[in-house]
């Protein structure tokens, strides 16, 4: 298995981005130096939810700061950018990264940022699909022609290519057969979110992942997990930080569901219906612990999908970085090395 560190880079204080990109950085090189194989930036947009609206720009940051780690999307939400736009700034990014980058993509899940873009979340897989499309063939070398129901495109060569030939691996966030379906479409990896859910999401999501590997036999055989990760030396310790997983899973849950409250570029996290106690947070939402019990946990991952890169959350709400970085050592000294090949 491969391990990814995955940035939010969120703050419910509040704080100075240059705080927040700071420990960013910092957080990358350790990984790096850990032996993390990538390092992970969300897309978000408009809120302290998180402080990335372009995870290209901080991926060609990070690529700067250090020597080998990949560093990848996760994710670029495809119906915000110009498909021709978004090939070109993905090749430019390897290039600039040495061919080191990995790409996220999806539809996107937050009504509220669709609707600061001037666009529905009814036409988003639609508009996604057909992204794919002109943004494969782009990267690809191939010129494009297009005439779609989003897009027109004249022949069009895309100047400069990738780094990495035919492009960089690309992955697919998916839950639903109909996102999985589309990912083997067209050769993408897969990735899911595991993040705050039970076990019975992975579990259906892998029963989706592997319909769709039947349907498209030949599509890549890689999925990834992305969970939230805590790991101290006390299961104690580990309790603790519960509160701050269920903040955003208040933020994440209310923001899909339209139901968000964002004043002045603060999202409020308010609790939902049937939100889980920090009890559950603990048990069966998170891999969160001492590093025997995430071993444990993460088995019971491995032990229901065949799980090849795994993306840690190691950050939520007012946790401390003190507390993130002792995370991804522990998780690096003690838990990687049990799944690894």
């Amino acid at each position: 298995m491969q391990f990814a560190a995955f940035a939010l880079a969120g703050s419910s204080a509040r704080e100075d981005p240059e705080v927040i990109f700071k420990r960013v950085v910092e957080y990358a090189i350790e990984a790096e130096e850990l032996g993390y194989d990538a390092v992970w930036f969300a897309e978000h947009h408009f809120s302290n939810y998180g402080y990335i609206p372009n995870p290209l720009l901080m991926a060609t940051k990070i690529a700067a700061e250090t020597s080998k780690i990949r560093v990848g999307t996760a994710v670029l939400v495809l119906p915000f950018w110009d498909p021709l736009r978004v090939a070109e700034d993905i090749a430019l990014t390897d290039q600039l990264t040495g061919g080191r980058l990995e790409v996220g993509v999806a539809r996107g899940y937050q009504p509220f940022e669709f609707r600061r873009w001037g666009l529905s979340m009814d036409d988003a897989r639609d508009r996604t699909q057909e992204s794919l499309e002109i943004i494969l063939r782009a990267l690809s070398g191939e010129a494009v022609d297009y005439e779609g129901q989003f897009h027109e495109i004249p022949e069009t060569t895309l100047y400069p290519t990738p780094f990495q030939k035919p492009g960089p691996p690309i992955w697919l966030a998916a839950t639903t057969q109909e996102s999985f379906d589309i990912g083997r479409q067209y050769g993408l990896k897969s990735l899911t979110s595991q993040s705050g859910r039970p076990v019975s999401v992975l579990e259906a999501a892998w029963s989706n992942f592997q319909n769709s590997r039947k349907k498209y036999p030949d599509s890549p055989a890689e999925f990834g997990v992305q969970g939230q990760v805590v790991v101290t030396p006390t299961e104690d310790e580990s309790r603790q930080q519960m509160e701050h997983f269920l903040y955003q899973s208040r933020q994440a849950t209310n923001l899909r569901h339209g139901r968000e409250h964002v004043v002045s570029g603060v999202s409020e996290p308010l609790p939902f219906e049937g939100e889980p106690d920090l009890d559950e947070m603990f048990e069966n939402r998170t891999l969160s612990g001492t590093p025997p019990s995430v071993i444990r946990k993460l088995k019971r991952y491995t032990d229901i999908a065949d799980i090849n890169m795994l993306s840690c959350v190691m950050h939520g709400g007012g946790m401390t970085h003190d507390t993130v970085m002792q995370s991804l050592r522990l998780f690096a000294k003690e838990v990687m090395p049990a799944f690894r090949d």
